[in-house]
């Protein structure tokens, strides 16, 4: 192929502050030419040598009346350069922060308060077309709302996007849109309901990081759900990897959880004088970061919605001053200070104010907590033995304790929101709207980080996978002449965080070790990969850091702390001592620990439970009970996410609605599957085993799209699934 590029031509070339630049071609460029003749748009002549070994040419700008077009695809050329600068153009000149991208909508966040959300706005696009209209995450809720009426398919939008986007807004305008067009199906207000649920999983939920003020620190997927008449009659929420290592530590500039500042912003109202609260600086776990204070944010003003949401969402006063109890035992217990004995072992200051605290608020014993404490239980096959911890254990133990209790309470507000939304009359269908995590990387990047970018490979191979599969599916349905495109795969990622001898495989198998460190997994995690796979790297100047190079941009890792937070380590005896506790919520946060695993979550086997249906669960040995403290976090991270891509192909699918799944199959299926299980040992579950064919014929609802068409992704693990 011979390219010709023409004087007046414009073209883009790379700049280290700009990103791109604009020039115009000077001289005609032909074949074997090293350098071209530019003038920069400021006036600046300049030579551009080509690379010597790709010999690739600039990307060409498109004409000027094409910039500024309401959807990237109706470019000329759609390279990266043309797509900045018509967002550029867009929202510079014009303030427009929303551009479509085919069925994508791409927005900018504006960091301010647009007045484009208003009734008014939503009347406008109700029962528009997609294309009539100006791009707007309204005419994307239209949409939706429109195909599952008109086409009687269940829908779901995916909000994706790096830390800072804007996810959570856009999923609440999104909710806002339903809640407006479809009204409710009875005079109980769910929507109003539906939208209460927002600023309480706000407040337990997200932080303030330094790329965000009110960062979500955990996924949440909600299926909206509608009657015959397209009404909303409930809503049910699942959650995905709460970032529990906030509660007990925040890096420079960033704050834990808002609802913590909501307590002390609040601590002078006289319902709260018995939690003892006071100013969020004299809290361990809430002064880290160094800024309890967000500019323009009111928390005390912020704890009135709080409070305000949990009530129409009939949450008792009574609950919420539990939840409040729990929540300021919680920084009480950060409080609490050890004094090393010597090497191995410590204690605890006698009538330690802050332990005094925390035990009047969670109604157990001062002396069985501040024993507990300070010494852990090790059981042998023969004996029980009691052994001192060190300081630093202890710390690091007390610390555990904080977060195991407030991820059981965030399941908890969870589940009794779940509860309050729940649909009192059958589902007809549904709109699941996705707000997950975005992509982050920061000065210094612990295992949070890397569990929350290997989440968004996993959203981003989905993403992938359906726009560029429903796309080239649509072309080929309408015969237009078409050349398939090899989109971006980024499974050689995914395949080095998750596969055998991947970085998780390996971490878990460093847990396992007597003598494990963050040390020795980064020397393992060198040999295995360095020089081997290309999107691997080693810093220069750091034997403790690997990087990995993500879909989005290249991220450095520090290796110390991802053992202790893989581990994730409660000591069994705290938890018994919190559950003997006389205060009536605090042991109920623990009763369902035992329980059949929800979706959100799965078996260290490895296998992926087939439905939310509850199983009762047998009887625990003796022993057994201390498993699910010790199951490891990256194990839990790479087969949640598994399993929440299949939930997402399922709704786009369009499969049977879960609620329905009870219903639908047999009981004799689950008998055979519990006989196939009950010589595990494990307790058993409605699973899907690798290990066995049950010969079952499903009674879903019709699929429009053929059985044939229908690829289920590789990363799944599934290939033991066949067609009959």
């Amino acid at each position: 192929t011979h390219w010709k590029i023409l004087i007046s031509c414009w073209v883009w070339i790379p700049d280290p502050e700009e990103v791109w630049k604009s020039a115009e071609l000077l001289k005609d460029y032909k074949p074997g030419d090293k350098v071209l003749q530019l003038r920069l748009e400021e006036g600046k002549d300049l030579e551009y040598s080509l690379d010597p070994k790709t010999k690739e040419l600039p990307p060409l700008r498109n004409p000027d009346i094409l910039v500024g077009e309401n959807d990237l695809t109706a470019l000329s050329y759609l390279h990266e350069p043309a797509v900045l600068h018509n967002l550029k153009v867009r929202f510079i000149d014009s303030k427009l922060i929303y551009t479509y991208c085919g069925i994508v909508l791409v927005a900018i966040n504006p960091y301010e308060q647009l007045p484009i959300y208003g009734e008014d706005i939503i009347n406008a696009y109700s029962g528009q077309n997609m294309g009539d209209m100006d791009p707007h995450i309204f005419a994307v809720a239209e949409e939706a709302y429109k195909q599952m009426a008109r086409d009687e398919r269940n829908q779901s939008i995916i909000v994706s996007g790096e830390s800072g986007a804007g996810k959570t807004v856009s999923a609440k305008y999104a909710m806002r849109y339903f809640a407006t067009v479809s009204g409710s199906a009875s005079e109980a207000n769910v929507e109003e309901k539906v939208l209460a649920s927002n600023p309480i999983m706000e407040s337990i939920g997200n932080a303030k990081t330094t790329r965000n003020d009110n960062s979500s620190r955990f996924g949440k997927y909600i299926e909206i759900g509608f009657d015959k008449r397209y009404r909303i009659i409930g809503a049910n929420m699942r959650t995905y990897l709460l970032e529990k290592s906030r509660v007990v530590f925040q890096a420079e500039e960033e704050r834990n959880y808002h609802i913590f500042y909501q307590l002390c912003a609040s601590a002078a109202l006289p319902e709260f004088k018995t939690l003892r609260l006071g100013n969020a600086n004299y809290f361990h776990y809430t002064k880290q970061g160094g800024s309890p204070v967000i500019d323009g944010v009111d928390d005390a003003k912020e704890m009135m919605n709080t409070r305000q949401a949990c009530t129409l969402l009939g949450i008792s006063d009574s609950y919420q001053m539990g939840i409040f109890r729990i929540l300021a035992g919680i920084l009480h217990l950060g409080n609490v200070e050890f004094a090393s004995r010597d090497s191995d072992s410590c204690t605890i200051p006698p009538k330690h104010e802050p332990l005094t605290i925390f035990c009047d608020l969670m109604g157990v014993e001062y002396e069985e907590m501040a024993h507990w404490l300070c010494h852990r239980k090790l059981a042998t096959a023969t004996e029980t033995y009691i052994k001192p911890i060190s300081k630093l254990h202890a710390i690091n133990a007390r610390d555990a304790l904080a977060k195991h209790i407030y991820a059981n309470l965030f399941n908890w507000i969870v589940d009794h929101v779940n509860k309050a939304l729940h649909a009192t009359v059958k589902q007809h269908s549904f709109i699941g709207v996705l707000d997950i995590y975005g992509f982050e990387t920061f000065e210094i990047n612990s295992f949070e980080q890397f569990c929350i970018n290997y989440a968004n490979e996993k959203l981003q191979q989905q993403f992938n996978m359906h726009v560029f599969k429903l796309e080239q599916e649509e072309y080929m349905k309408e015969q237009i002449p078409w050349t398939l495109i090899d989109f971006y795969d980024n499974q050689p990622c995914i395949n080095l965080i998750e596969a055998k001898m991947g970085v998780l495989d390996l971490l878990d198998e460093e847990c396992k070790m007597p003598k494990g460190s963050d040390d020795s997994w980064a020397q393992k995690l060198y040999n295995t990969h360095l020089n081997k796979c290309a999107l691997f790297e080693k810093p220069r100047m750091s034997n403790k850091a690997f990087i990995i190079k993500h879909f989005a941009d290249k991220v450095e890792y520090q290796c110390e702390g991802f053992l202790e937070k893989n581990k994730d380590t409660v000591y069994e005896e705290q938890i018994k001592v919190l559950k003997s506790s006389k205060f009536k919520l605090l042991p109920e946060l623990f009763q369902d620990e035992e329980k059949v695993l929800s979706p959100t979550s799965a078996t260290p086997s490895g296998r992926v439970p087939l439905s939310r249906m509850p199983i009762k669960p047998a009887k625990a040995r003796p022993g057994q009970a201390s498993k699910e403290h010790k199951k490891t976090v990256g194990h839990q991270v790479s087969l949640k996410i598994d399993f929440s891509s299949s939930q997402i192909v399922k709704v786009l699918n369009l499969y049977t609605p879960v609620n329905e799944f009870e219903e639908r199959v047999l009981v004799s299926f689950i008998r055979t599957i519990q006989v196939r299980l009950r010589d595990r040992k494990d307790s058993p579950q409605l699973l899907m085993d690798a290990k066995h064919i049950f010969p079952v014929t499903f009674p879903f609802n019709p699929s429009s799209l053929a059985l044939e068409t229908i690829q289920i992704p590789a990363s799944l693990g599934l290939g033991f699934i066949s067609r009959v």
